[in-house]
């Protein structure tokens, strides 16, 4: 029986925290060990914390006397963690019956799986269940599977394909390859999965592993909905670090390397096409050019000259044509 060592960072989320323990300590087929670090949390979550930790000797909680932010508490999480296994979980997620059993199954029976992830459900603040997060979709995928490191990244290309309360980390892995960029506050979780897949394979559980909690004080709904250019550049960023940084094989893939530029630049033109319809059409020149900067070739894409074609004529024009469109196309 594999020992998984769980850090649940927790800011303001007292309401959520017991149920996401409790979801933990109720998996099966395993031996946890669970640290709750609260990050100075305004809210009575010391009180659940320490009546956590006192009903079960598995249960450890630590509280900062100031906010760290989160990948300081993260980075503090990896450096307690000593089981075979490692997962960072937050406070408003919380894992499914038999989700670390299955990761450590794989893990047990796959020396060369540096991590490995899976499926996740999204509930509403309700705690209704919504919708479901399939990385490798929904038919004819495996009950498992297990890829290189440079297929995963090919299959992730330039989104985070993870599900975060679904990876579980081999410790010793973790360990080697360091903590979470400081650099990177919202594309830490991409690069870190990146950074682990240059140095191992990564196993894929074809089962609803965990559940993440959708609501209004997301830090990565606030973020998006500020401006999506940011989260581009720091996508760039966690490139340019798996290949100065990452396995020496790595480094001299230089296929990989254009393909992960490419598929970048074809996301960001997405974006930008999104940000014209949404009127912003500033937004949408500067994406346009980031996607460029990125990678040239978009220039020759069908993507690059309808936004060209879009931005000459103008939003209001544009609505007005594809109104039109729709109109006579119904």
């Amino acid at each position: 029986m594999l020992r998984v060592d769980v850090v649940i960072p927790c800011y303001n989320y007292a309401h959520f925290l017991e149920e996401c323990v409790e979801t933990v300590l109720t998996q099966a087929g395993v031996d946890v060990r669970v640290l709750i670090l609260d990050d100075c949390s305004p809210d009575n979550t010391p009180e659940v914390g320490i009546a956590l930790a006192s009903r079960d000797s598995r249960v450890a909680y630590r509280r900062h006397t100031a906010n760290k932010g989160h990948i300081a508490t993260y980075n503090e999480g990896i450096e307690w963690a000593g089981g075979d296994l490692f997962l960072l979980l937050s406070a408003d997620d919380y894992l499914l019956p038999g989700a670390l059993g299955r990761a450590s199954e794989l893990m047990r029976d796959r020396p060369d799986v540096g991590f490995t992830f899976g499926n996740a459900l999204i509930a509403e603040p309700s705690g209704a269940i919504t919708k479901r997060v399939d990385p490798l979709g929904s038919h004819g995928v495996p009950a498992t599977q297990v890829f290189s490191g440079p297929q995963f990244m090919r299959l992730s290309g330039a989104n985070n394909l993870v599900p975060t309360p679904t990876a579980v980390v081999r410790t010793t892995l973790q360990k080697q390859v360091g903590g979470y960029n400081k650099e990177l506050p919202h594309a830490g979780d991409m690069e870190m999965w990146l950074r682990l897949a240059s140095h191992a394979g990564v196993g894929y559980i074809n089962k609803d592993q965990a559940v993440y909690r959708r609501h209004a004080s997301n830090m990565s709904l606030q973020y998006y909905g500020q401006t999506i250019l940011p989260d581009l550049r720091q996508r760039q960023q966690a490139f340019d670090i798996l290949f100065r940084q990452g396995a020496d094989s790595l480094r001299q893939d230089e296929k990989l390397r254009r393909f992960l530029a490419r598929d970048l630049g074809k996301h960001a033109l997405r974006q930008a096409g999104l940000a014209f319809n949404n009127f912003d059409v500033a937004t949408a020149a500067a994406i346009q050019r980031f996607a460029l900067e990125v990678c040239p070739e978009v220039r020759n894409s069908l993507p690059w000259v309808k936004l060209v074609c879009k931005r000459a004529i103008g939003p209001k024009y544009w609505y007005a044509l594809n109104s039109i469109g729709r109109r006579v196309g119904g």
